[in-house]
């Protein structure tokens, strides 16, 4: 596994637990959803991000590139084999429509920052959650920052798609968790394989260890994809499987696509 890239950290955020929260968003997951609202996640590696719609074509992207990665010929071109992601092309981005996203942060860095909000955290009943991407396929880079956090009594949460080794979650990471966000997307394994390109086994198998223990608040979630996760037949089979759990709630996400279609997203090549 390459280091954990961090692709985004958002703080002052009220929907990804109790309270005041900062939610550091983790490159890397193991499954491919159809519907992923943050694509920019799956890849574990840095990535280039543009947005067409808007652009002016003053070329300052194309005359401050080195490696001669971006060329405009009516339209714009950019060459992941020239590309060294050193970033200057975002720098010089009047309208901010290029972005390098996924950058690693030494634990101790990471923590820093996420404790300079601790004063809203104390005061809201908030913290930290993490979330990708899939955060638990990064164990030892979690298990670094969370002890830190905790040494500060930092609430932690973390959401998972639940495709992560238990044991090493429960060994490493277990003692510094508060509360989990498990999503159940769908039954069928057939299905769940057609839309997230991974079988169903390991998550259904996770979430019941979890439940097991009365170590962490554990709350399901199911995202309202239409024609895919939402149809009765899958909804009631998930409400059967968790009513037979010991969870401390069940929610639905409406559909809400981060996602444009305007926007391309450009990895490095790695031959």
């Amino acid at each position: 596994m390459e280091k954990p890239l961090v692709f985004d950290i958002a703080r002052c955020s009220f929907v990804d637990g109790p309270g005041i929260r900062t939610t550091v968003f983790l490159k890397a997951c193991p499954l491919h959803c159809e519907w992923c609202h943050n694509p920019e996640s799956i890849s574990p590696f840095s990535q280039l991000i543009r947005q067409t719609a808007d652009c002016r074509f003053c070329m300052e992207c194309r005359d401050v590139c080195a490696e001669k990665a971006i060329s405009f010929d009516g339209t714009f071109y950019f060459s992941q084999q020239q590309c060294n992601f050193c970033g200057k092309c975002e720098s010089v981005c009047r309208s901010d429509l290029i972005r390098i996203i996924g950058k690693y942060l030494e634990p101790d860095l990471l923590a820093a920052i996420l404790c300079r909000d601790k004063v809203y955290y104390d005061s809201s009943g908030g913290g930290v959650t993490f979330s990708g991407g899939e955060p638990l396929i990064h164990l030892d880079y979690l298990s670094e920052v969370c002890s830190i956090l905790k040494k500060q009594k930092i609430h932690i949460a973390v959401q998972t798609a639940g495709h992560f080794n238990f044991e090493a979650f429960e060994k490493k990471l277990g003692s510094f968790v508060d509360l989990i966000y498990f999503d159940l997307k769908i039954m069928d394994p057939e299905l769940h394989m057609k839309y997230t390109r991974r079988n169903n086994k390991l998550i259904l198998k996770n979430l019941v260890k979890i439940t097991e223990s009365t170590q962490w608040k554990v709350i399901v979630r199911t995202p309202l994809i239409p024609g895919k996760t939402d149809s009765d037949q899958n909804l009631k089979a998930i409400r059967d499987f968790i009513d037979q759990l010991n969870i401390d709630g069940y929610e639905t996400l409406e559909n809400n696509p981060f996602y444009k279609s305007e926007t391309n997203i450009y990895t490095p090549n790695l031959i």
